[in-house]
């Protein structure tokens, strides 16, 4: 008589999410494990047609099922997440470096069912996302930035082509496709070869003479290469084309999800009309900024003018509304914000010893925007340019672009927290303080030397 095989059963507890299921995403089939207690086919494989989701997510809901956990697989899970949010079935997004299975088990359903216990049990965190009207935004911001990279690789391949044709023009001129450049470009593509009659197209503001020019344009003309430049050019036209239309679309959205502008009172008769407070400053947008007033509408958005914290331009201003919006309630402190964005230390610890405190590698937007930000500070004369200068001579390159970035995002999240205006007299304090330790420093250096600091009397 054959002998009963003896059989483990393992009781999770205790079970936090008692209504959890874990969704493994694939191209083509989506695998969705349930808890055993609610249906006698906890296991279910459904394709990634349209219908197909519509599916899914109706069973799930006739399972009573509340909260989906499922890994951030390239771009495969946005329409499944998207039709759970619809359901009102929370999404718990994760990363699938903090959900891997052990080592030798890695099938469709293992996947699944171990990311429903994971979930079940309240052992996953997951990923922040913005509301859906951000990520809105944010989906077209992705896409500009994409054209913009695409019109350079366009830009690069004129280059190439009038290289190939031993055209100098484009080292004579800083931009190819500005107006001086263009204009020849457009020229020699309609046919002009004399170099006299293409250089008349020279804008007075040009340093470049009229004589260098001529040399500049001076080269072997092969139908072939012309042909390259002049796809090049056209691709180069067409996309520029495609991002004047996204940034129409852009200022729309945004415009439409920012407060109206507050209407000032006009002044009562007989009082004193205040004084016209200048705006500050800004540096020139460059040749891929958008065409609509961005700061402004960010200024609405936020409801504080990031632009106003050096290094915050209007690019890095609209990468943090972008990814963020102006709700920061998902992160309850800003430890808790920079550690989102990777800029503390990952302390490694074993047998009581530090073996590493490097940061998390990422590709967080924002995280590279500030460290983008923090690079621009090295030479700027202002209280953060000097705290950057302190940074690098302390920690070194790397590690001050870190330590600054980190700095510049609580100061961000501080002003959209709080609403509050960038106050750069609180900075004062500290530079005070370093400059009476400089000092002290000094002076022991001196007297250690046999010399005495003597101030410099002040000049009348």
């Amino acid at each position: 008589m054959p002998r009963k095989r003896k059989t483990k059963v393992q009781t999770i507890q205790p079970v936090i999410n008692p209504h959890a299921a874990g969704a493994d995403i694939g191209a083509r089939e989506i695998y969705v494990a349930v808890p055993t207690a609610l249906t006698t086919e906890p296991v279910r494989c459904f394709p990634t047609f349209t219908e197909d989701l519509r599916a899914l997510v109706a069973w799930l809901q006739s399972l009573g099922i509340k909260t989906v956990a499922m890994e951030a697989t390239s771009v495969y899970w946005i329409p499944l997440a998207e039709l759970l949010e619809e359901a009102k079935i929370e999404v718990c997004l994760v990363n699938p470096r903090q959900v891997k299975n052990v080592p030798g088990r890695k099938t469709d359903v293992m996947d699944c069912q171990w990311l429903h216990y994971l979930h079940s049990v309240g052992l996953l965190r997951g990923a922040f996302r913005p509301a859906a009207e951000v990520r809105g935004v944010r989906a077209l911001w992705r896409q500009r930035d994409a054209l913009v990279r695409h019109a350079s690789w366009h830009i690069q391949h004129v280059h190439k082509a009038l290289d190939q044709m031993n055209l100098q023009i484009h080292h004579v001129l800083a931009d190819i496709t500005g107006q001086t450049g263009a204009a020849m470009v457009e020229a020699i593509l309609q046919g002009e070869r004399d170099p006299a009659v293409l250089a008349k197209h020279r804008d007075p503001r040009v340093k470049a003479t009229e004589a260098t020019l001529v040399k500049a344009l001076t080269g072997d003309y092969r139908a072939e290469h012309l042909f390259c430049l002049g796809q090049a050019f056209a691709g180069y036209q067409f996309l520029q084309k495609q991002i004047t239309d996204l940034d129409l679309e852009l200022a729309r959205r945004l415009t439409e999800l920012a407060p109206p502008v507050p209407a000032v009172a006009p002044p009562a008769a007989g009082s004193a009309v205040p004084a016209e407070t200048t705006a500050p400053k800004r540096k020139a947008a460059g040749k891929s900024a958008p065409a609509f007033d961005l700061c402004g509408l960010l200024t609405r958005l936020h409801g504080v003018d990031l632009c106003a914290v050096p290094g915050i331009n209007a690019r890095g201003a609209q990468t943090c509304w972008s990814e963020l919006g102006g709700d920061l309630s998902a992160f309850p402190t800003v430890k808790h914000f920079t550690s989102w964005l990777c800029l503390c230390p990952d302390n490694r610890i074993s047998g009581g010893k530090i073996l590493s405190v490097r940061t998390k590698p990422t590709t967080n937007r924002l995280a590279r925007a500030l460290r983008m930000a923090a690079q621009a500070l090295h030479l700027a004369q202002n209280e953060l340019g000097d705290h950057y200068r302190r940074f690098r001579a302390k920690l070194g390159g790397a590690a001050a672009i870190t330590a600054m970035a980190h700095k510049l995002a609580r100061i961000l999240y501080v002003m959209i927290k709080t609403r509050q205006s960038y106050r750069p007299d609180l900075h004062e304090a500290a530079g005070e303080l370093h400059r009476t330790r400089t000092l002290a420093r000094l002076k022991a250096k001196a007297k250690d030397l046999g010399f005495q600091l003597v101030p410099t009397p002040a000049s009348a």
